[in-house]
């Protein structure tokens, strides 16, 4: 029970995971690398406007999220990195 409780949990907070309403805005500009950590811990900071500089609204509780969107921008930091290095990786799944 405990196990379904803890990924019921996980699901719930990937909707409002900043890793993730980062990955999803592809704003021109806006950072990539650790981009979710980043604007985490820029609206912990008190910043103004990160739909302006990370093109996604902050989470609701960016010091709960802060942990777990480090840990999936340390999971994607190749991709991030060769994404900014302008590096196309064609990845696909399925068959």
């Amino acid at each position: 029970m405990t196990n379904k409780l803890l990924a019921a949990l996980l699901l719930l907070q990937l909707g409002g995971c900043a890793t993730v309403k980062t990955l999803n805005a592809s704003k021109p500009g806006a950072p990539l690398i650790y981009a979710g950590t980043r604007l985490d811990w820029y609206s912990l900071n008190d910043g103004c406007c990160p739909m302006d500089r990370f093109g996604a609204e902050a989470p609701a509780y960016p010091g709960f999220d802060l942990p777990g969107s480090a840990f999936l921008d340390t999971l994607l930091l190749p991709f991030s990195i060769a994404a900014e290095l302008g590096v196309g990786l064609q990845v696909r799944g399925g068959n």
